[in-house]
């Protein structure tokens, strides 16, 4: 019964972002962004979660609390992200998105905490019950693409508000899980930031992830823009993270086979390969095949993240270890990764996939690295 609650949480947590994230950059687009304009609001949105995430959890930590503090950041979510019914300009959606982003991130990293926290106590697989979060993905990715054709780019606005207000009520269904506190003088963040293993990691990480900038950023522009339609664009969105839920449904063999450092290793490699071929072509049988490799860029790289913070960090700082991980790498190097994705695609297209091949390939060395450290 926890391990379904659990799910459910995940589910409604990325109908949110299988509805928004391709087709988000056209709501902009809609809104008279340029190209440039996009990346800077998306760059700038995510990096948001630098300051707020670490801040959030260390709070969290302190209280050793999870549920309630998701609760209530995703009720103010909800009500923020409705403002973007009245954004109009590049300043008042800025703002929005930025406000938007500092309440919504911080979110995950207390759920990846209270999973694995909940996890000890109780047998749950993760991979299993995170799996749930990438079919829902898988879902409203192919079903926003279908419900687009041929009508208004603000069908994905209300289908993301409805899907926020499911993820409010799921989120109040949550196991209320409590975590030891910290003895007293003992400072979460401190903790996390003097451990050199682990900002290793996070500089692997950041640079696998953060790979997927062009993707995230312009991807959908761009594939519409050589002539796919949006529910072919929805459909290969989709086809990757079905990938992902195949990679998550082995998940914990996975991490015992290779371990989580050489999970991140694969995910560059698998990087290096992606965005090399999607950088040289746009042929839907080629892009339907560098798809596939969602499992590695993504999946490895992120299950062997969160195995490596649960195994190597104690309890009473996990939840600040997961928004440190997700501030610098889902939010300071992502934020970096989608403003140089819009200057680079201004200028040179779909050949931009190629910087995100050699950052990927350059986290998968430096994960290698961590895999003899640690």
């Amino acid at each position: 019964m926890t391990a379904l609650r659990l799910a459910w949480f995940y589910a409604a947590a990325f109908a949110v972002i299988g509805a928004s994230m391709p087709f988000w950059p056209l709501w902009l687009k809609s809104r008279g962004l340029t190209v440039e304009d996009i990346g800077l609001v998306v760059a700038i949105g995510i990096t948001a979660k630098t300051l707020a995430n670490p801040l959030i959890a260390s709070a969290a930590d302190r209280r050793g609390e999870r549920k309630p503090i998701m609760a209530i950041l995703i009720l103010l979510t909800t009500v923020v992200f409705a403002l973007f019914h009245w954004s109009y300009g590049f300043w008042a959606i800025l703002a929005v998105t930025m406000a938007f982003h500092m309440l919504w991130s911080p979110t995950m990293p207390l759920m990846e905490s209270l999973t694995m926290q909940t996890a000890k106590a109780q047998p749950i697989d993760y991979g299993r019950v995170r799996l749930w979060g990438s079919l829902t993905f898988i879902a409203a990715a192919w079903g926003m693409g279908h419900m687009l054709d041929g009508r208004s780019v603000d069908m994905v606005y209300w289908v993301t508000l409805s899907f926020l207000v499911v993820t409010f009520i799921a989120a109040l269904t949550l196991p209320d899980t409590r975590i030891s506190k910290p003895q007293a003088g003992t400072r979460p963040l401190g903790a996390v930031l003097t451990d050199r293993t682990f900002i290793v990691f996070v500089a692997a990480t950041a640079l696998i992830q953060s790979s997927h900038g062009v993707y995230y950023t312009v991807g959908t522009i761009h594939w519409q823009n050589v002539g796919h339609s949006e529910a072919v664009i929805g459909w290969l969105w989709a086809e990757g993270v079905i990938a992902e839920v195949l990679l998550f449904m082995w998940g914990d063999k996975l991490v015992k086979r290779f371990g989580a450092a050489r999970l991140i290793a694969i995910g560059g490699l698998g990087g290096l390969l992606r965005w090399a071929g999607t950088g040289f072509t746009d042929a839907l049988p080629a892009l339907m095949v560098l798809q596939l490799l969602h499992a590695l860029t993504f999946g490895a790289a992120h299950l062997g993240a969160i195995y490596f913070i649960a195994r190597r960090m104690a309890p009473e700082v996990s939840a600040t270890a997961q928004s440190v991980y997700a501030a610098v790498v889902m939010g300071l190097a992502m934020g970096a990764s989608a403003w140089l994705s819009g200057v680079l695609y201004a200028d040179v297209a779909g050949k931009a996939y190629l910087a995100m091949a050699v950052m990927s390939g350059l986290g998968g060395a430096i994960a290698y690295y961590l895999r003899r450290r640690s």
